[in-house]
């Protein structure tokens, strides 16, 4: 114990909840209930969000409300502060370019090629940090990580091009790790990943110039580019932005999935539970929330820990429940069957439940209002990456070569607050729905017999019309996973298998999709074949970093076909996404082929050149395109006819 670190407080705790009276004040329970069935499908965040608008508590929907309505020229995309000579705003008729000459094709272009780059960034540093840590498994300088499938390292190592025969697994992780670290710089100026794809899909990248040279050369280049005074030709501009996204999806994301099975473990099918109800009201409770299974593994560890558990049963708890949040819990469902709390727009509403004694964030999709929300209970906000220190959290500088002290010395902390917790504000919805996860391409592969044949011959039978990955977080623009759970439906119907990640498939997870009674809601011929295999129509296939996943499954199936991606009965769908890594996952879908409808128009509509480009000027550069459809049901229309469209090509 003495040897575990201290937290170092990131300013001070609020010791009141900050209520907002005057907000409270003009709601009734008839409009309190209207807003709650405005805000989410989701049967077990209801509760809680009466309760927030009864006590006042401030959740991202209202914070919404009050940002109504929006600045309508950064909705378009119109608006540029990118140096001090404006902010400008294109306004036409008379003011139709910006000081420094801009005109609104140009900063529409600027501003989606900067929002690529930056999810791009995000996305791939992550990937970035988890080969890190294999490195630091190699070279000898954690004991706390291992080598969960040696298996999957070797295969790795020989697409590497690195010796296998003799060497053990620690040398080989030194040695792949290094070599995937060359790749985020231009050393090799490409990315050996991209040999996955189907020649025919390589070489239009090639022809059109978009195979990206390197992961942090292409997110440079892009920022390079936005800055005042360098790029000029707005469809420059997009082309650069589909290859810094082909970087992130076919590198360093692609990196972070491969190397996190390889460290963590390939998922493989296995039953779990998800939402609110997941937290127990006799165990102390912790959730872990972010996109890092480097931290998450190190505390499902410490859980487990007999001196804490020990201690837990001292302060009068039966146990420790561990939930995940986001990707970081969709990381320990698929590896582990951790439950789920929950998605996105969840994650306040976990702390308002007034059962849980500590959420540990690492980065990414976590909102700066957690430790306001966290003040109006007693819940500890620990936050754990120097990129994401959050004020009012508790905060340890979480490291790999100490990282399971660290873990011990939080989950320490969150065991000591359950003496803190107040009974009378207990609030725990519903039961827990069953889900099963774990779809990774292996455990897919597996459950067809070691080949994708199967699949292949029921897709031209027409058992199976095709497949879609739906992906994405939630939006506060779109109805709480109703865009989500509709799309999936409505496809499913059809006939159409989805595959999905992140917090679009803990929706479907809520609403029941992910079990195999759900193939009851399916066509005849994807119920018959879900039912011969005992599984969902709809398949989680991880976090958002393993939408790399539903890429080299695509791979893998057009290299069977030996076609393009481009001409596969398959589609992408984001139906309520909303950050800059979604954007670049977006691109990097149609970048490889892959038609995509979002559900939310992006910040581009000022610019019809630039609309049209992406809509149906990249038809003839890269055979596939965007398309922008609010309603789930119409959606689903689309993604159908274009599945059709290419079954028809196909012959099929």
């Amino acid at each position: 114990m003495t040897d575990e670190p201290k937290p170092i407080i990131i300013q001070e705790r609020l010791e009141v909840c900050e209520l907002d009276r005057a907000h409270m004040a003009l709601l009734n329970p008839v409009l309190i209930g209207q807003k709650t069935e405005a805000r989410t499908i989701d049967e077990n965040a209801k509760p809680m969000l009466e309760m927030t608008m009864r006590e006042g508590i401030e959740t991202v929907w209202d914070r919404f409300e009050m940002q109504q309505p929006p600045c309508r020229y950064c909705e378009s995309g119109l608006s540029c502060a990118r140096c001090t000579m404006g902010p400008c705003r294109i306004i036409p008729p008379h003011r139709i370019r910006g000081v420094c000459g801009a005109d609104a094709d140009l900063i529409v272009a600027r501003n989606l090629l900067d929002t690529i780059a930056t999810g791009a960034a995000a996305h791939s540093d992550h990937g970035r940090d988890i080969v890190e840590t294999l490195c630091l498994v190699g070279t000898g300088k954690t004991r706390d990580y291992g080598i969960a499938d040696p298996d999957k390292l070797r295969k790795l190592s020989a697409e590497f091009g690195i010796p296998t025969d003799g060497q053990s697994a620690e040398k080989l992780a030194a040695e792949l790790g290094n070599a995937m670290l060359e790749e985020f710089g231009m050393l090799k100026n490409t990315l050996q990943f991209l040999g996955r794809a189907p020649k025919a899909t390589r070489d239009v990248w090639n022809t059109i110039g978009i195979r990206p040279r390197g992961i942090d050369r292409e997110v440079v280049d892009s920022m390079h580019r936005i800055q005042m005074g360098v790029g000029a030709d707005y469809t420059g501009m997009l082309l650069q932005g589909l290859r810094c996204s082909l970087s992130d999806g076919w590198g360093g994301s692609m990196m972070g999935t491969e190397i996190s099975d390889v460290l963590f473990g390939t998922p493989s099918v296995l039953k779990s539970r998800v939402n609110l109800a997941v937290l127990k009201e006799d165990h102390v409770n912790l959730a872990v929330h972010g996109h890092n299974p480097v931290l998450s593994e190190m505390v499902v560890k410490a859980t487990a820990d007999p001196e804490l558990l020990g201690l837990a049963e001292k302060y009068g708890a039966k146990g420790i429940n561990l939930v995940g949040l986001c990707c970081t819990g969709s990381e320990l469902l698929m590896r582990k069957g951790v439950p789920m709390s929950g998605n996105h727009l969840n994650q306040e509403l976990v702390i308002t439940t007034g059962a849980l004694e500590a959420m540990i964030v690492d980065y990414q999709c976590i909102f700066p209002s957690l430790t306001r929300t966290a003040s109006c209970f007693h819940t500890l906000i620990i936050s754990t990456n120097s990129k994401a220190a959050i004020p009012g959290s508790y905060f340890f500088d979480f490291h790999p070569d100490n990282g399971y002290l660290t873990a011990k010395a939080i989950v320490r902390m969150a065991v000591e607050n359950f003496r803190n917790r107040n009974p009378k504000r207990v609030l725990i919805p519903g039961e827990p729905v069953p889900v099963m996860s774990g779809f990774s391409n292996e455990a897919i592969k597996k459950a067809l017999g070691g080949t994708f044949k199967p699949l292949i011959d029921v897709i031209a039978a027409g058992g199976i019309r095709g497949a879609v990955g739906i992906v994405g977080c939630n939006n506060p623009h779109v109805k709480h996973d109703y865009g989500h759970v509709t799309l999936a439906k409505e496809l499913i119907k059809r006939n159409i298998l989805c595959v999905e990640t992140g917090c679009a498939a803990i929706a479907s997870g809520k609403a029941g999709l992910l079990q195999p009674e759900a193939a009851a809601l399916a066509g005849d011929g994807l119920r018959a074949v879900c039912e011969s295999l005992g599984i969902p129509p709809v398949l989680h296939m991880g976090s958002c970093v393993d939408n790399s996943r539903i890429l080299v499954l695509a791979a893998e199936l057009g290299n069977a076909l030996n076609v393009p991606i481009h001409k596969l009965p398959i589609a992408g769908a984001a139906p309520e996404w909303y950050s800059q890594k979604a954007v670049s996952i977006g691109a990097y879908f149609v970048a490889s082929g892959v038609y995509t409808v979002l559900g939310v128009m992006p910040h581009i509509s000022g610019s019809p050149h630039v609309v049209s480009l992406l809509t149906e000027g990249l038809k003839g550069a890269v055979n596939a395109s965007f398309a922008v459809e609010p309603d789930p049901v119409k959606a689903s229309v689309l993604i159908s006819d274009h599945i059709e469209r290419k079954r028809v090509e196909l012959g099929i």
